[in-house]
């Protein structure tokens, strides 16, 4: 049967990493494929004591429709939280999303028409270009290294394009895993206001740091940037380090555009679940975020170490990366030293083969992909599967 389907699906495929997870039933197989934490890592004590509680203290409140723009008591948290690092946000100043990736399908509903173009790194978060390409736009790709995107290749762009708006992972970015440096961050603010360009900082693994703090984030800087506030979305998510079950996010924006996608989310899906937002504004009240995120660091940290030392010692000259300095992954590139294979996609097909899987970087591209890259993830596999899975890969690339 033949169904009328929209012609906007023409623009979008299924998501090359879900395709992917179909191939890794075989037994024995060592994923650094997945984008998610390690569910290990999850408190499940205090995530137990936050639902009871918000069944015993405001089980009707928890329980019944609530509003669109978010449990009240939770939204209040949410600011503190930000503010302890820095942010400047009043509770009415941010709504609360189902994850932040509803607040970027918010901002395609509101921003993006049939044409409009919009700048993304490349390579950027894969279910952004889905989405907004969804909605018609033109994407853009801004290219970075390993100090994230390249600030002077960006504002050609914004003066040859004048996107709609340019979105960015500042910190520790999926996939790149790259951190944009202060003095960059500071300029992508000034190009901002220089050219009245809304930026979105999709902000999901800037708590995911392994020693030193990152630089602040666009929302924090954006007091030292005069202006700069009224041109800057900001996307945070409790996904990566609290539970993705959850499904708690938020967006904050300018009053104006915070309206409208309040109003694209209340035909949505019309409210976050109130009860995993109770049960959110419980865990935040209860103290138990700062031992959590201690307990996520170190652990990926030492995992992100086991992974770049295996690579540095199995592939040596045949791969090149940056060491990430936080985050769920490591970017890399293949050197084709030695005559060895350089095409990502066809390096994935032989890992499968010898039981390890990661995902080729071409997906990760809005346009002209680097077939070279590939993506790794340490986050959901110990150090001695790390270690394992890196010999597979060096087993593989022959």
């Amino acid at each position: 049967m033949i169904f009328p389907f929209a012609q906007r699906l023409d623009n979008v495929e299924t998501s090359a990493i879900r395709e992917l997870f179909k191939l890794l039933g075989k037994p024995g197989i060592i994923s650094f494929a997945g984008g998610f934490p390690d569910s290990a890592m999850f408190d499940v004590h205090g995530i137990t004591e936050a639902v009871n509680k918000a069944l015993i203290d405001e089980p009707g409140a928890a329980l019944q429709y609530g509003a669109t723009e978010g449990y009240q008591p939770l939204r209040e948290h949410l600011a503190a939280f930000m503010q302890s690092k820095g942010a400047q946000v009043a509770a009415d100043q941010l709504i609360v999303t189902t994850g932040s990736q509803q607040a970027l399908d918010l901002l395609g509903k509101c921003l993006v028409d049939p044409d409009s173009k919009a700048i993304v790194e490349g390579p950027t978060f894969l279910a952004t270009i889905q989405c907004f390409r969804l909605y018609g736009a033109e994407l853009i790709s801004a290219p970075i290294d390993g100090e994230g995107v390249q600030v002077d290749q960006l504002e050609r762009l914004i003066t040859e394009h004048k996107p709609k708006f340019v979105y960015l992972i500042p910190t520790f970015g999926n996939p790149s895993g790259a951190m944009l440096s202060l003095e960059r961050r500071k300029r992508v603010l000034e190009l901002a206001v220089k050219y009245q360009t809304l930026i979105i900082e999709d902000d999901p693994y800037g708590d995911l740091y392994f020693d030193q703090p990152p630089p602040p984030s666009l929302l924090a800087l954006s007091a030292q940037v005069p202006g700069s506030r009224d041109w800057l979305v900001h996307c945070g998510s409790l996904s990566k380090v609290l539970s993705p079950g959850l499904r708690v996010g938020w967006m904050v924006a300018p009053p104006e555009l915070l309206a409208k996608a309040t109003m694209c989310k209340q035909f949505s899906d019309a409210h976050t679940s109130t009860f995993a937002q109770a049960t959110a504004a419980q865990y935040l009240a209860g103290g138990h975020m700062p031992g959590t995120l201690a307990r996520v660091r170190e652990v990926y940290g030492a995992r992100a170490k086991t992974m770049g030392d295996a690579l540095r010692n199995d592939l040596g000259a045949e791969i090149d990366f940056v060491q990430p300095q936080g985050g769920l992954f490591v970017w890399a590139r293949l050197t084709g030293a030695g005559g060895k294979i350089k095409d990502g996609n066809e390096f994935a097909k032989r890992a499968i083969a010898e039981g390890v899987a990661f995902v080729p970087g071409a997906p990760f591209y809005c346009a002209n992909p680097d077939l070279s890259t590939l993506r790794l993830s340490f986050a959901t596999a110990d150090e001695g599967k790390i270690r394992e899975g890196i010999g597979r890969l060096a087993k593989a690339l022959g």
